[in-house]
C-alpha cells in the first residue's frame, strides 16, 4: 500500500474528510508519493509508455488509459521493445 502524503491538507482541518470542497477533498486523497510515473510526456499533450516484454498484456493498455484519464490527455503511445518489429510492439491509445 502506497503511503498518502497529506501535506495539502487545509491548515484549519484535523482530517481529509474536512476539506472545502469536493474538489479540494479529491486532491487531499489522490495524492501519492512516487506513485504515478510516465515515461515520456512529448508537448503536454502526448504521452508515451515505454515497456520490453514479450508480449503485451491487457493491463499495460489500462495502465496507459488510466494516465490518460488522470492526466487529461487524449492520446497515448504504448511502445514494446520486446516486439519482434516496432509495427508489432506499437499501439495507439485514445481516451
Amino acid at each position: 500500500m502506497m503511503a498518502m502524503n497529506r501535506q495539502h491538507t487545509p491548515s484549519n482541518a484535523s482530517h481529509p474528510a474536512h476539506c472545502l470542497s469536493w474538489l479540494w477533498f479529491l486532491a487531499c486523497v489522490m495524492v501519492f508519493q512516487e506513485g504515478f510515473r510516465v515515461d515520456l510526456l512529448v508537448e503536454d499533450t502526448v504521452m508515451v509508455e515505454l515497456k520490453s516484454v514479450e508480449k503485451l498484456a491487457p493491463v499495460h493498455s489500462k495502465q496507459v488509459l488510466t494516465y490518460l484519464r488522470l492526466m487529461d490527455l487524449h492520446i497515448g503511445l504504448l511502445i514494446n521493445f520486446g516486439a519482434p518489429t516496432l509495427k508489432e510492439g506499437l499501439r495507439r491509445i485514445a481516451n
